[in-house]
């Protein structure tokens, strides 16, 4: 007989805190969850999950969480993203960002495409093959739990489980296959009498890429008083809550067209729009959005380790087969796109090599790992300015936006 433990919404939010800090301790103590930027909510997380599923398959209990504080987690994470949405970015970027884009596209496109063929040739619920799609590949955790409840409403039981595991697994592919697959690109395409690996062991030029705080001259620069910090701090939030709440009236407006969306997309408008009028009135500066952004990435972790803990990985069984065929044509997949195309597209030379690097990163992870693929490869040869001004625009601004759009269009017209 099963049994059911109900934990109600601050329980839930603080297992969702304890298996961050579970996972914080884990990323500190085993190194290749430092390797392929795995989160710290997310590697807490699956513990939590598997002690739920030992709980369910052998003692009949199966627990469930309040997601209402979830919800709002969410929702700030996904405002905090439309804030940083800047268009004046297209014009100063030039023709590299433009043909990124144009490859992001491309490459969620296809995500959505190749996972609803398989399934309609497996006789598969097409919706596993959303979840399995760029949901979960260029969307990654976040974007994962956004639309699992849309999954959920459209007839997908488990749509949760499916998503975050498919992210999962994208987090570590996008890491393994980055860093080999632009090697072989400078191996084979680049002159290799150019591109020699460096013999020592600290790069200068890297050196420069990282944070300065180490110094006592460069940790004043990064210090402000408690007071003037905490005042910084709650100007963000409030701006954060009031455009929440003000999606939520976009959110009703875009309801009305009778077009299914995410929960988030009328905040993430919202953000964006006030963001731009902001540029345009010469005000960004005063609007603290580098506090936004961090205060968007804590209600992420916060987010993503309640989302993990509450995994029902029981219900993957009956998935296995459809999501491991899904998942490796889609590694494959990201493999050709950047090996044959997006090199070529980017100028075949070694900038063009680093952005593969990157764009495996985030197409089947985050940019995190796009950022750690990069870093790996230019630590054996040498620093590229352009996709370190690149990438990080195009994982910030663009993914979630171009994403959502498209799984929209898929999810209102195809499914």
């Amino acid at each position: 007989m099963l049994n059911t433990l109900t934990l109600d919404m601050l329980q839930s939010a603080g297992v969702g805190a304890l298996a961050l800090v579970v996972g914080m301790i884990l990323t500190h103590k085993i190194g290749w969850l430092q390797k392929f930027c795995i989160p710290s909510p997310v590697s807490g997380g699956i513990i939590f999950s598997l002690i739920t599923l030992a709980l369910y398959s052998f003692c009949g209990i199966e627990i469930t969480f309040d997601g209402t504080l979830k919800e709002a987690f969410m929702l700030a994470f996904f405002t905090s993203v439309g804030f940083q949405s800047n268009l004046r970015v297209l014009r100063q970027g030039g023709k590299t960002l433009v043909m990124m884009l144009i490859l992001l596209v491309v490459v969620i496109l296809s995500q959505n495409i190749l996972p609803l063929c398989i399934t309609k040739a497996m006789d598969v619920n097409p919706l596993v093959g959303m979840a399995v799609g760029s949901i979960s590949m260029a969307g990654g955790h976040g974007t994962a739990g956004g639309f699992s409840h849309v999954l959920e409403s459209m007839g997908l039981s488990g749509a949760d489980t499916v998503a975050m595991a498919a992210a999962t697994f994208g987090l570590i592919a996008g890491s393994v296959i980055g860093g080999p697959i632009a090697e072989r690109l400078i191996q084979k395409k680049l002159v290799s009498e150019q591109m020699e690996p460096k013999d020592y062991t600290i790069d200068p030029a890297m050196a420069g890429f990282e944070s300065d705080e180490a110094s006592p001259a460069g940790h004043a620069q990064h210090v402000s008083s408690n007071e003037q910090e905490f005042q910084q701090y709650a100007r963000a939030t409030y701006a954060l809550l009031l455009v929440m709440a003000l999606g939520t009236l976009m959110s009703k407006l875009l309801a009305m067209t009778g077009i299914t969306f995410p929960t988030y997309f009328g905040a993430l408008v919202t953000a964006a729009i006030i963001r731009n009028i902001a540029e345009a009135v010469h005000m960004a500066d005063k609007m603290e959005l580098d506090k936004i952004v961090s205060v968007g990435n804590i209600c992420l972790s916060i987010f993503l380790g309640m989302a993990m803990a509450s995994l029902k990985l029981w219900e993957l069984q009956s998935l296995a087969l459809p999501m491991i065929a899904i998942l490796v044509s889609q590694v494959v997949l990201i493999a050709l796109i950047t090996y044959f195309i997006a090199f070529r597209l980017l100028g075949k030379d070694y900038d063009a090599a680093i952005l593969v690097a990157g764009i495996c990163g985030f197409g089947l992870g985050a940019t995190p790992n796009a950022m750690a693929n990069m870093s790996a490869v230019c630590y054996k040869y040498h620093y590229s300015v352009k996709p370190f001004l690149i990438v990080p625009i195009i994982g910030a601004m663009f993914v979630d936006l171009i994403n959502t759009a498209i799984i929209t269009l898929f999810l209102n017209c195809v499914i």
